[in-house]
Protein backbone atom coordinates (compact mmCIF):
# COMPACT_ATOMS: atom_id res chain seq x y z
CA UNK A 1 0.00 0.00 0.00
CA UNK A 2 1.36 3.53 -0.97
CA UNK A 3 0.35 6.71 0.52
CA UNK A 4 0.01 10.25 -0.10
CA UNK A 5 -0.97 13.52 0.97
CA UNK A 6 -4.25 15.14 -0.21
CA UNK A 7 -5.37 18.93 0.82
CA UNK A 8 -8.85 20.22 0.02
CA UNK A 9 -8.13 23.71 -0.68
CA UNK A 10 -9.95 26.63 0.41
CA UNK A 11 -11.98 27.89 -2.65
CA UNK A 12 -13.69 24.09 -2.15
CA UNK A 13 -14.33 24.41 2.01
CA UNK A 14 -15.32 27.96 1.71
CA UNK A 15 -18.29 26.43 -0.44
CA UNK A 16 -19.12 23.47 1.71
CA UNK A 17 -18.05 21.03 -0.81
CA UNK A 18 -15.57 18.94 1.12
CA UNK A 19 -18.06 15.83 1.19
CA UNK A 20 -18.73 15.96 -3.02
CA UNK A 21 -14.43 15.76 -2.96
CA UNK A 22 -14.21 13.04 -1.02
CA UNK A 23 -16.88 11.10 -2.42
CA UNK A 24 -14.80 11.00 -5.65
CA UNK A 25 -11.78 9.98 -3.95
CA UNK A 26 -13.63 7.38 -2.84
CA UNK A 27 -15.35 6.17 -5.64
CA UNK A 28 -11.67 6.42 -6.99
CA UNK A 29 -10.80 3.85 -4.94
CA UNK A 30 -8.90 5.24 -2.48
CA UNK A 31 -8.82 5.21 1.42
CA UNK A 32 -8.55 8.16 3.65
CA UNK A 33 -7.00 7.02 7.02
CA UNK A 34 -5.99 10.18 8.55
CA UNK A 35 -7.93 13.70 8.03
CA UNK A 36 -8.10 17.29 9.91
CA UNK A 37 -9.59 20.48 8.91
CA UNK A 38 -6.89 23.47 9.94
CA UNK A 39 -6.56 27.01 9.38
CA UNK A 40 -3.33 27.49 7.63
CA UNK A 41 -0.37 30.58 8.85
CA UNK A 42 1.10 32.16 6.44
CA UNK A 43 4.26 30.98 7.88
CA UNK A 44 3.22 27.28 7.38
CA UNK A 45 1.79 27.63 3.74
CA UNK A 46 5.21 29.39 2.85
CA UNK A 47 7.03 26.85 4.45
CA UNK A 48 5.05 23.65 2.91
CA UNK A 49 5.45 25.19 -0.57
CA UNK A 50 9.35 26.47 0.11
CA UNK A 51 10.04 24.62 -3.30
CA UNK A 52 8.10 27.33 -5.20
CA UNK A 53 9.71 30.31 -3.05
CA UNK A 54 10.84 31.59 -6.33
CA UNK A 55 8.08 31.43 -8.53
CA UNK A 56 5.70 33.97 -9.85
CA UNK A 57 2.80 32.36 -8.42
CA UNK A 58 4.05 31.98 -4.78
CA UNK A 59 2.28 35.14 -3.20
CA UNK A 60 -0.71 34.73 -5.00
CA UNK A 61 -0.91 30.86 -3.82
CA UNK A 62 0.00 31.92 -0.19
CA UNK A 63 -3.17 34.18 -0.15
CA UNK A 64 -5.22 31.92 -1.62
CA UNK A 65 -4.44 28.80 0.98
CA UNK A 66 -4.61 31.14 3.91
CA UNK A 67 -8.08 32.77 3.05
CA UNK A 68 -10.42 29.74 4.48
CA UNK A 69 -9.49 26.86 6.29
CA UNK A 70 -8.39 23.30 4.32
CA UNK A 71 -8.54 19.67 5.13
CA UNK A 72 -5.36 17.52 4.89
CA UNK A 73 -5.62 13.89 4.69
CA UNK A 74 -3.74 10.76 3.69
CA UNK A 75 -5.26 8.92 1.40
CA UNK A 76 -4.04 5.01 0.95
CA UNK A 77 -4.28 2.59 -1.97
CA UNK A 78 -2.18 0.41 -4.25
CA UNK A 79 -0.21 3.30 -6.42
CA UNK A 80 -1.84 5.83 -4.50
CA UNK A 81 -0.08 8.61 -5.73
CA UNK A 82 -0.81 8.04 -9.33
CA UNK A 83 -4.33 7.08 -8.54
CA UNK A 84 -5.26 10.44 -6.61
CA UNK A 85 -2.98 12.49 -9.98
CA UNK A 86 -5.54 10.89 -12.03
CA UNK A 87 -8.54 11.51 -10.28
CA UNK A 88 -7.39 15.51 -9.61
CA UNK A 89 -6.98 16.42 -13.16
CA UNK A 90 -4.85 18.59 -14.48
CA UNK A 91 -3.96 21.87 -12.70
CA UNK A 92 -5.80 23.92 -15.04
CA UNK A 93 -9.48 22.91 -15.09
CA UNK A 94 -10.10 23.84 -18.44
CA UNK A 95 -7.76 21.12 -19.59
CA UNK A 96 -8.97 18.58 -17.35
CA UNK A 97 -10.34 15.46 -17.75
CA UNK A 98 -14.38 15.00 -17.32
CA UNK A 99 -15.04 13.34 -14.50
CA UNK A 100 -12.13 14.72 -12.51
CA UNK A 101 -12.05 16.78 -9.22
CA UNK A 102 -10.62 19.91 -10.90
CA UNK A 103 -13.07 19.57 -13.53
CA UNK A 104 -16.07 19.23 -11.91
CA UNK A 105 -15.37 21.21 -8.92
CA UNK A 106 -11.95 24.25 -9.39
CA UNK A 107 -13.33 27.87 -10.24
CA UNK A 108 -9.54 28.30 -11.86
CA UNK A 109 -6.16 27.52 -12.21
CA UNK A 110 -5.47 29.26 -9.05
CA UNK A 111 -8.48 28.01 -6.77
CA UNK A 112 -7.87 24.32 -8.47
CA UNK A 113 -9.92 22.42 -5.22
CA UNK A 114 -7.02 20.41 -4.12
CA UNK A 115 -3.38 19.53 -3.83
CA UNK A 116 -1.27 16.00 -4.08
CA UNK A 117 1.98 14.59 -3.64
CA UNK A 118 3.83 13.96 -7.29
CA UNK A 119 6.11 11.55 -5.49
CA UNK A 120 6.66 9.53 -3.47
CA UNK A 121 9.19 11.58 -1.80
CA UNK A 122 7.44 14.90 -1.83
CA UNK A 123 4.39 12.53 -0.02
CA UNK A 124 6.45 11.56 2.77
CA UNK A 125 7.50 15.08 3.49
CA UNK A 126 4.11 16.42 3.20
CA UNK A 127 2.46 13.37 5.48
CA UNK A 128 5.26 14.37 8.23
CA UNK A 129 4.63 18.41 7.87
CA UNK A 130 0.39 17.94 8.80
CA UNK A 131 0.35 14.48 10.82
CA UNK A 132 1.74 12.30 13.56
CA UNK A 133 1.81 8.71 13.21
CA UNK A 134 -0.96 8.77 16.19
CA UNK A 135 -2.90 10.17 13.78
CA UNK A 136 -2.96 7.91 11.38
CA UNK A 137 -5.55 5.24 11.98
CA UNK A 138 -6.04 2.83 8.57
Amino acid sequence: MERTLSIIKPDATSRNITGKVNAMIEEAGLRIVAQKRLQLTAAQAEEFYAEHKDKAFFTSMIEQMISAPVVVQILEADNAIALYRKIMGATNPAIAEEGTIRKTFALSIDKNTVHGSDSPESAKREINFFFSNIEIVG
